[in-house]
């Protein structure tokens, strides 16, 4: 809801406040010093200050003009200018009803400013509570990453509590994301009728544990977010009409399935389509009677992908739980042996012995473990022990165990060949779309396009999936041209914005990597760069290996949009 025409009264926002105080404070004012240079009260200073009461617009007027500021600095300027949008209402009303608690409310416009991570980890490791506001913009990757920092921290210290709330009904989630909060309170928002219901809830839950069993109570809206069109961001969903396939690569994936102690190996950089191969190859093992399980690697904690044991245990307590199996693991677990020992006794004495027919275990962004080479060489190592058990029949239960793995880059640590899962079965690398895939993509999406205007939007992008669809969507779904796409590509506003910043994120985080990706960008030929610089830019897409850790920009959006950076 948008307001027809601007209220008087506004409130600041803390980062205004602290902006506030800081200038008053270099100038040696004290609040009535300031109130009289202002020529308002004494009260409205504070009012403005304590921000539990609106002030009016003058007068915010007058006490920003001796410190040299203006009410925007202060005020959010959607609420300056009244155009609240949905969710920045709501999250006003919850800050007043939740003043005095540490809370931490997570809402769109936060994303927007330029210090928006650091802030965001900052505030989240200091509240107590963690309100999350899902509205349109939570499909987006900045939010999904948000969601997975919370529940990391969440899983290592039980804290903070996590709340969230769906703001509207055309709200898209990530499947793997909905799962990671399902077991989390939630509600839906529909209309303002809904906010005081919400905003009481929330403040009967928060005096209780932030453990996520007593958290969770029956929510106000008990049915999930539903998909009124389909955005293109995570998997593709099965039924969807917009999975475009990359012959032969779909058919030899189906027949390699079906094969005694099968192992698929699908790499490819990320949002390339990985994770949507492998949900259909899993559906073709369920449709010729395989159990199927899938594991995925980006929702486990660095605290057990750093712990053998923790590991090891987390995959055969999550298979079996996902296989409807009651947990054996203290049965079946021994001090006196190492993780491999007792998940290899785990699997074929329970798991494989309890199953009838075929499993096919799909493991998704298993490079995370690379991060922990130690872990990652024993693992791995087991993983190919147990595709020789599978594959050459060391017992008839081991027959039953067939693979899916997913991975975004070259194994990076040193391994010995004859233990690495990544030299034998089927290796898949996924290509990008070709110009006749790219136009059949854009028929789907009822788009008329010209081989003119295919060639135009692939010579900023590429054929990458992800990039290719997310224009696709905005011209068929949001009133966008294909000339405004082109024109906006590299601006917060354009519609891969969003997109940009994720990206933007991550090399913020690892400065030896951003500056490799400053000298591709700035360097007008092939660069060579060390091994592992190179494919950690490769898996998160940024480049194309060129050869023996040569690298260049992926595509001409990464080149304009990092070059200026």
């Amino acid at each position: 809801m948008t307001q027809s025409r601007k209220s008087r009264g506004v409130r600041a926002t803390r980062e205004g406040i602290e902006i506030l105080e800081q200038r008053r404070i270099s100038k040696g004012w004290s609040p009535k010093a300031l109130a009289n240079r202002a020529g308002v009260s004494l009260d409205t200073v504070e009012r403005l200050r304590d921000r539990v009461e609106k002030v009016e617009r003058e007068s915010v007027r007058k006490i920003v003009c001796p410190l040299n500021l203006q009410p925007t600095d202060i005020i959010d300027p959607d609420e300056w200018d009244g155009k609240l949008s949905i969710e920045a209402e709501l999250a006003q009303q919850l800050r007043i009803a939740l003043v005095g608690r540490n809370v931490f409310i997570s809402e769109e416009k936060l994303r927007q400013r330029a210090d928006w991570f650091k802030h965001f980890t900052k505030a989240l490791e200091q509240c107590d509570c963690y309100v999350l506001l899902l509205s349109q913009a939570a499909i987006s990757e900045v939010v999904t990453k948000e969601i997975y920092f919370a529940l990391e921290l969440y899983d290592s210290q039980n804290s903070p509590a996590i709340l969230w709330v769906q703001v509207g009904l055309d709200v898209v989630l990530n499947p793997d994301v909905y799962d990671s909060l399902a077991d989390f309170p939630w509600w839906r928002w529909t209309s303002t009728e809904d906010t005081s219901a919400i905003v009481e809830a929330i403040q009967n839950l928060l005096p209780h544990s932030a453990e996520k069993n007593l958290l969770t109570q029956k929510n106000i809206s008990p049915t999930a977010p539903i998909a009124l069109r389909e955005y293109p961001t995570g998997q593709v969903p099965l039924s969807s009409d917009f999975y475009i396939e990359r012959p032969p690569i779909e058919s030899n994936c189906y027949q390699e399935i079906l094969h005694l102690g099968a192992l698929i190996r699908i790499k490819a950089p990320r949002q390339m389509g990985k994770t949507s191969l492998m949900a259909r190859v899993l559906h073709q093992a369920r449709e010729h009677d395989c159990h199927t399980v899938c594991l995925s690697f980006q929702l486990t904690s660095s605290s057990v992908l750093s712990n053998l044991e923790k590991l090891m245990q987390w995959v055969c307590g999550s298979v079996g739980q996902k296989l409807g199996l009651p947990n054996q693991l203290a049965e079946y677990w021994d001090d006196i042996f190492d993780g491999n020992y007792n998940s290899t006794t785990y699997f074929e004495n329970y798991i494989l012995a309890e199953t009838t027919r075929p499993l096919v275990i799909g493991l998704d962004e298993v490079d995370r473990v690379f991060a922990y080479p130690d872990v990652a060489n024993d693992f791995l190592g087991l993983l190919r022990a147990w595709y020789e058990k599978a594959r050459y029949g060391d017992q008839g239960s081991w027959e039953k165990l067939r693979f899916v793995i997913v991975h975004s880059t070259d194994v990076y640590i040193p391994m010995n060949s004859n233990q690495s899962p990544f030299n034998v079965g089927l290796s898949i690398e996924l290509p990008e779309f070709t110009q006749t895939q790219v136009q059949n993509l854009a028929q789907r999406y009822q788009l008329n396009w010209t081989d003119s205007q295919v060639e135009q939007l692939m010579n900023l992008v590429g054929g990458h999936p992800f990039l290719v669809r997310m224009a696709l969507y905005q011209v068929a779904h949001e009133n966008i041209t294909l000339d405004q796409i082109l024109s906006q590509a590299t601006t917060e506003s354009g519609c891969y914005g969003d997109h940009l910043r994720h990206q933007l994120w991550n090399l913020e985080k690892y400065p030896e990597l951003a500056t490799a990706f400053h000298q591709v960008v700035n360097t007008n030929a092939p660069v060579s760069l060390k091994s592992v610089l190179a494919f950690k830019l490769y898996s998160m897409g940024l480049v194309r290996l060129e050869g023996n850790h040569v690298v260049t920009p992926r595509c001409e959006l990464y080149l304009r949009y990092f070059r200026d950076r």
